[in-house]
């Protein structure tokens, strides 16, 4: 695949990605364009706010906001914790960490909810991967750090993926959904953070996890658990993967072997190229109104970022 084109009409900080990530160019020929990436206004806005790292309780798993959703944005172009507020930031990780080796976030879950109402540190299935996902990306050492809590985590897969789970310190908090059904955004994310560990990446908790992601596409017009639906909106290309979306999903089945031969999955792909204009490049067609100071946050043209994304999940499938 020829990314010349995309690096013509892409910012420093994506022409960096689009070297190391999609053109296999080693780091340390990519030092001068690093630097550069790294003077961008924005990539310095978001490493100033995840430096503060639980400063911002979660409350709304979507919100881009969230240091962590930053934070996995930057380890995703490259950077690494060689840059002083990536290393930071996951020392904030690591002091948060309760006896079953899960990481907490600062939370606020209201009481007619079931939770306590109050700043608490804890932890969602919808949250906990992400963070064991960025100290993974970032090269955190895996047994020491990472291991105890994804055997912990992975411990509570159903033959119909990830339920909805919270740590003790949410009480009786649970989503709108039925207490056995999967939480798909939980599925998804543990699938993700499974993908990148080789024990993992090919056990019965992926398998059953992508299983899931792909029976939910297959019967999308009937299964909507937890109110995710995988409808005209889910369809949308949007940018980035941070929620529960067709660009994110792909990308993750992507990641797996054994997925990338099966019709559904090859049916969210040729709905993603569906899209695709006659220069190869993708307009998003939802935004999250918080970027939009970023290609990603318009609908009106091209956007090298989330052309970016097809192309991470186009050159798995070569």
């Amino acid at each position: 695949m020829d990314y010349q084109k995309l690096l013509d009409i892409s910012d420093d900080w994506l022409k960096y990605a689009i070297r190391l990530n999609l053109g296999d160019e080693p780091k340390d020929d990519l030092v001068e364009i690093r630097n550069a990436a790294l003077a961008d206004s924005r990539i310095k806005r978001n490493l100033a706010d995840i430096a503060n790292f639980h400063g911002i309780p979660v409350t709304n798993h979507k919100n881009p906001d969230l240091p962590i959703q930053k934070l996995l944005f930057l380890l995703d172009l490259g950077f690494d914790a060689k840059v002083p507020e990536i290393k930071t930031a996951i020392n904030e990780i690591l002091q948060r960490r309760d006896e079953r080796g899960v990481y907490q976030s600062m939370t606020n879950i209201p009481k007619h909810f079931g939770g306590a109402g109050e700043d608490v540190f804890s932890w969602c299935l919808c949250d906990a991967p992400l963070l064991l996902l960025a100290l993974l990306k970032a090269g955190a050492d895996y047994h020491k750090y990472i291991k105890p809590g994804v055997d912990y985590l992975a411990s509570l897969c159903r033959d119909n993926g990830f339920p909805c789970a919270v740590s003790p310190e949410l009480g009786k908090f649970r989503g709108p959904g039925k207490k056995d059904d999967c939480c798909p955004y939980a599925t998804l994310i543990m699938a993700d953070l499974m993908s990148h560990i080789p024990e993992y990446r090919d056990s019965r908790v992926a398998a059953f996890s992508v299983k899931a992601l792909l029976n939910l596409w297959e019967n999308s017009l009937d299964w909507h658990p937890y109110m995710f639906y995988m409808g005209s909106d889910f369809r949308k290309l949007k940018a980035p993967s941070l929620w529960y979306d067709i660009v994110g999903v792909a990308g993750v089945l992507s990641k797996y072997e054994f997925a990338r031969e099966d019709p559904r999955f090859l049916e969210m792909i040729n709905h993603i190229k569906s899209k695709q204009d006659k220069n190869g490049f993708f307009t998003p067609e939802s935004v999250y109104l918080k970027l939009k100071d970023w290609d990603f946050g318009q609908k009106k043209a091209p956007s090298p970022y989330l052309t970016y994304l097809c192309y991470q999940i186009f050159k798995r499938l070569e």
